[in-house]
């Protein structure tokens, strides 16, 4: 009965949490239900809907002209009957990445269809950007319903819901031609059930309504004018979670900023008509009265940022480039190396044994005397030595060690020279029986034929340059999945610049539930004015120039610079080939910023292999460097034609914030076999002199057709090598070799503007007037 009594008391709390956050929405303690008409169509008028909604629809009453600032065509609707206030404007489609910008804060979005069309291949454009994105609440509409006869209205309908069926299988189409159509669509608006996004469920955002600039002072260190910095003033609704002025603040477009302190003034959009709403206090922020002017009533200074715990820009790494460099050792290093020299046990050890076999060379006096000290140990070395080999005499016994080692060395030497010296009368052998001019011939000949049958990723050896040079920084792996690759080896410069978590995911959890216990600072639905410092004007020209602003309060961490790798997958619009680090414009939740990524396969292993251009036809990681954004978001991919148009690439959703991912670029070097034997081929084409073969000699080889191989010896010193393989070798097979090396992204970023571009209608042969671009 316990259990049951809880779960009971746990549903109810849940349903009237549920209950609660969706009455707010429009009503008198939360924000403006904020709605965007939006045009999917050349031949539709999103204006006309903006106008029949102004109409005395519902008993509404049009309070504030204007009220979206930047955006012409915007009002704040009141409806008492329904005890709801609406905030409507009318977004162009011209300019998508305004549409995204709008979409990423509305509530709801008001599509504008045609009758017998629904939208064209434009709208389709739009609607792809706008899903992959994350669609909020959304109403279609339509217009020219009632002109129809009575008797073709139900089969219009009927055609034009099956055509909106495969879109928005779920959604009721409301024609919009008279008040009680427009009535319909308002009481839908404010109680249809709002969709979550996670990117802004979970952080502060607001859309300005007034904005102000005020140049810095030539004492504050700005040089003043509109080409300084400034303070830049917004006054908006805050919606999600509370906002701080502590934390940074982000203007989509334009970069990361301060806050010096939030005001409250007086409501614009009251519901009650004859006095506007107060803005109660926040927990631990003073309030102060600012005297405004005669007409103006009294502004309340809600916080005031304290520097001391004010969050700091800095996006990157102080680094400092002396720190990698070599000193010279100090006396006390100096006097430990020479005493660590001293007292160096000399070994007397087999001959051929290696470094690391005499390591393990264990004396006798080792292990029963292991109480004394060095110098006795050293003392007897040679009388233990000689007890454990038999053979030896007693004049050996007092042999130097350093003779004895002289001696050695001296032998391996002139068994080297005599090596070499046979080596090199075998190689001039070798090359009297080689036409080198019908080699060049072959060669040539067999590149030809293979100009269009290579294998992905396969490189040609240079002739001209030493193939140790100029592969000098690719190795082979014994097995791409199990080889070990350190992910802390030979990193670029730019690591040095950027963060790194020990754990993401741990870090994600903790930083995303202290964001959603947090109570404190402007609260949703408030009416703030937020003061922006050290704004370039560029801010204020971009709303003059007609876009939108739209900020949003920043987590922590969200402004340092690491490595992002975000899971995308191929647009099916777009045909073009992508090449890896290629400059792409990024829609990362509210950001948009461009970059120049690498590409990169989608596997649970620990190196992934490279990709040199994005695959249509499988999922691809793209790994960029960029400010950590802390999943769920959205990914778009643009990419800029020479005519200024931006093509969506791919879409999909954040991976991760990994800069350990190790991504490995292979290239394959191939050979012709040039004489078969029954385990053993002559291998022709791969390398053209005997110290490339021999700097690649422990590589493994495969072939075309599925054997295993490595390199025995070189053939003279054209390049011509003796290979084993584990079966004999077709006349037909390839030789490939293996060779990889890690690759990073290209320093590229930047909060992305972009440019005001001409009303364009793609594939639609629809010619717009002056009216229509306005």
């Amino acid at each position: 009965m316990d259990r049951r009594h809880k779960a009971n008391q746990l549903r109810k709390n849940k349903k009237d949490m549920v209950l609660t956050e969706k009455r707010r929405l429009g009503s008198r303690d939360g924000p403006p239900h904020l709605a965007a008409v939006v045009s999917l169509h050349a031949a539709v008028d999103a204006g006309a809907i903006t106008k029949l909604l102004r109409g005395e629809c519902a008993g509404g009453v049009v309070h504030l002209e204007r009220c979206v600032s930047g955006v012409s065509d915007s009002f704040g609707l009141i409806l008492p009957r329904f005890k709801q206030r609406f905030t409507f404007l009318n977004q162009s489609t011209a300019d998508v990445h305004s549409l995204l910008d709008v979409a990423k804060i509305a509530d709801s979005l008001v599509f504008v269809l045609d009758s017998t069309e629904g939208w064209d291949s434009y709208g389709e454009y739009c609607l792809s950007c706008l899903f992959a994105q994350g669609l909020p609440s959304h109403a279609l509409v339509c217009q020219g319903v009632s002109d129809l006869p009575v008797k073709k209205r139900v089969e219009s309908r009927r055609a034009l819901s099956k055509i909106t069926e495969v879109r928005f299988p779920d959604a009721r189409l409301f024609p919009l031609d008279s008040e009680q159509d427009t009535t319909l669509l308002l009481r839908h608006l404010g109680s249809q059930r709002q969709r979550k996004l996670g990117f802004r469920s979970r952080r502060s955002h607001l859309l300005a309504q007034n904005v102000t600039f005020t140049p810095n002072s030539p004492a504050e260190g700005a040089g003043g004018g509109n080409t300084g910095l400034g303070t830049l003033c917004v006054s908006g609704y805050v919606r999600g979670r509370p906002l701080r002025v502590d934390r940074l603040v982000h203007i989509s477009g334009h970069g990361d900023f301060q806050l010096s302190q939030i005001d409250a003034p007086s409501d614009p959009l009251p519901l009650n008509l004859t006095a506007a709403r107060p803005v109660k206090p926040g927990k631990g922020g003073d309030i102060d009265m600012l005297d405004g002017g005669e007409d103006d009533a009294p502004v309340r200074v809600l916080m005031k940022a304290d520097p001391s715990c004010r969050e700091s820009l800095q996006a990157e790494a102080e680094v400092d480039p002396m720190d990698g460099e070599q000193t010279w050792p100090t006396e006390t290093e100096l006097l430990e190396a020479e005493e660590a020299r001293k007292n160096k046990r000399v070994m007397k050890v087999p001959k051929g044994t290696s470094d690391y076999q005499a390591t393990w060379i264990v004396d006798d006096n080792d292990e029963e005397d292991g109480d004394l000290d060095e110098e006795s140990s050293d003392d007897d070395g040679d009388d233990m030595m000689d007890e454990a080999m038999e053979g030896d005499d007693d004049e050996n016994n007092s042999q130097d060690p350093g003779s004895c080692c002289a001696s050695d060395e001296e032998e391996d030497e002139e068994e080297e020279e005599v090596c070499s010296t046979e080596r090199a009368g075998a190689d001039q052998r070798y090359d009297e029986h080689m036409d080198e001019a019908a080699e060049e011939e072959g060669l040539k000949r067999y590149r030809e034929a293979r100009s269009n049958e290579m294998f992905p990723d396969e490189v040609d050896t240079p002739l001209n340059a030493a193939a140790r040079i100029r592969f000098q920084r690719y190795r082979g792996l014994k097995s791409f999945r199990s080889s070990p690759w350190d992910p802390m080896e030979n990193l670029p410069l730019n690591y040095s610049r950027i963060f790194q978590f020990q754990s993401f995911e741990r870090t994600r959890n903790r930083v995303l539930a202290e964001a959603a216990a947090e109570e404190e600072g402007a609260m949703d639905g408030w009416y703030v004015t937020l003061h922006i410092v050290d704004v370039p004007f560029s801010v204020m020209e971009s709303v003059q120039s007609g876009k939108p602003l739209v900020l949003v309060s920043l987590l922590p961490y969200e402004q340092k610079m690491s490595v992002m790798h975000v899971l995308v997958r191929r647009h099916p619009s777009n045909m073009e080939p992508i090449k890896s680090k290629e400059e792409l414009v990024f829609h990362c939740g509210f950001r948009r910023f461009r970059a120049s990524p690498i590409f990169s396969q989608h596997t649970s292993a620990d190196k992934h292999k490279m990709e040199r251009f994005l695959r249509p036809d499988a999922p691809t990681v793209v790994s960029v460097y960029a400010p950590i954004t802390f999943p769920p978001a959205g990914i778009l991919l643009f990419k800029q034609r020479n005519d200024g148009i931006q093509d969506l690439v791919a879409t999909g959703s954040l991976l991760s914030c990994d800069p350990q991912r190790v991504v490995l670029k292979r290239i394959v070097l191939s050979g012709h076999p040039f004489k078969i034997n029954r385990r053993s081929a002559v291998v022709r084409y791969m390398f053209f002199n005997r110290d490339d073969i021999m700097w690649f000699k422990p590589v493994e080889l495969r072939t075309k057709w599925g054997r295993r191989g490595h390199i025995k010896e070189a053939l003279g010193t054209h390049g011509h090598m003796k290979c084993v393989f584990d079966n004999q070798l077709r006349s037909q097979d390839t030789v490939l070799m293996n060779l990889y090396k890690r690759v990073y992204p290209r320093w590229t970023y930047d909060p992305y503007v972009p440019l005001p571009l001409p009303w364009v209608k793609r594939e639609c042969n629809v010619e717009m007037d002056d009216s229509d671009m306005e």
